[in-house]
């Protein structure tokens, strides 16, 4: 068995892990808002989020974590993308 210390640190290593991913992807999204503001599509996509879910659902399901958890966990990543494109569409149109 694990020492405290020991288990801490794997965590630790996941959360950097973590961090990394969702910079990652965060820079992928910013990418996103400008196509959307350029092409003058919305923000916000229900289908798209609708089938993200789905597959949400898939992957914890697989990886044997609660689907609630990982839908909670990117709902808040959609919510923060959402109000990411909006800026992205506000400087895009002011630059205009």
């Amino acid at each position: 068995m694990k020492t405290l210390s020991e288990y801490r640190e794997s965590i630790d290593n996941l959360d950097a892990a973590l961090i990394a991913l969702l910079a990652e992807r965060f820079k992928i999204t910013q990418q996103v808002g400008l196509y959307k503001a350029s092409h003058h599509l919305s923000e916000k996509d229900e289908s798209r989020e609708e089938k993200q879910m789905a597959n949400i659902d898939e992957l914890s399901q697989k990886a044997g974590l609660r689907p609630e958890i990982a839908r909670r966990v990117i709902r808040v990543i959609i919510e923060q993308v959402i109000a990411e494109h909006k800026e992205v569409r506000k400087g895009y149109f002011d630059n205009q």
